[in-house]
């Protein structure tokens, strides 16, 4: 009996060749399909500017804020298309005093502030476009912040615009990395071609 048990551990040793042994595969995301690169004018007229936005976005104006009128008619979304799954939320502020544009521009500091806890650090990209008259910051917040990219643009006199990206479903800044980064290339361009009326 010792002897089978013996021939049958040789065989069974023997049968297993120099493979290696399985490793477990990697988690994985979804493939993200993006959308060609064209633009399109930002065609809301409701606005008192205009940029090019990409063409597979959809343009949502907003009609109340937490049960109430927003503060100004160019309140809107840009939906992302498809796999993107996210949307710009836009607010504008018509200024009338000093002390108004600093309160906006403390408050869109504020707002960006609020994910100091979850962000791993936020980079502020200063934007000056003098011909155009459009100045502001940009955010790029690093991390599992619900908003990874943010800004504010103004002229200091009479617009103040303010702009935040956010994904519909868990931030995570790994799979999320390449679509921001699609996504942010989008908001540069709205930022270059922005023009106030």
């Amino acid at each position: 009996m010792r002897m089978l048990i013996l021939v049958g551990l040789l065989l069974c040793l023997g049968s297993c060749g120099d493979a290696p042994p399985p490793v477990p595969k990697p988690r994985s995301y979804p493939r993200v399909e993006y959308p060609p690169r064209q633009y399109t004018d930002l065609g809301a007229d409701y606005c008192r500017f205009t940029f090019e936005r990409p063409a597979s976005t959809t343009v949502e104006q907003e009609t109340s804020y937490f049960d109430e009128a927003p503060a100004d008619p160019c309140w809107f979304n840009l939906r992302l298309a498809g796999a993107l799954n996210g949307t710009l939320h836009f607010s504008y502020y018509p200024i009338r005093s000093p002390d108004q544009w600093e309160e906006l521009r403390d408050e869109a500091f504020e707002l960006v502030g609020v994910h100091n806890q979850r962000a791993s650090s936020i980079e502020e990209i200063v934007i000056h476009r003098d011909a155009a008259r459009v100045h502001g910051v940009a955010f790029d917040i690093a991390g599992p912040a619900a908003s990874p990219f943010q800004f504010f643009l103004t002229d200091s006199t009479e617009h103040f615009l303010r702009g935040a990206l956010y994904f519909e479903t868990q931030p995570n800044p790994d799979s999320l990395a390449p679509v921001i980064d699609y996504v942010k290339e989008d908001i540069f361009r709205i930022v270059e071609t922005l023009a106030w009326q």
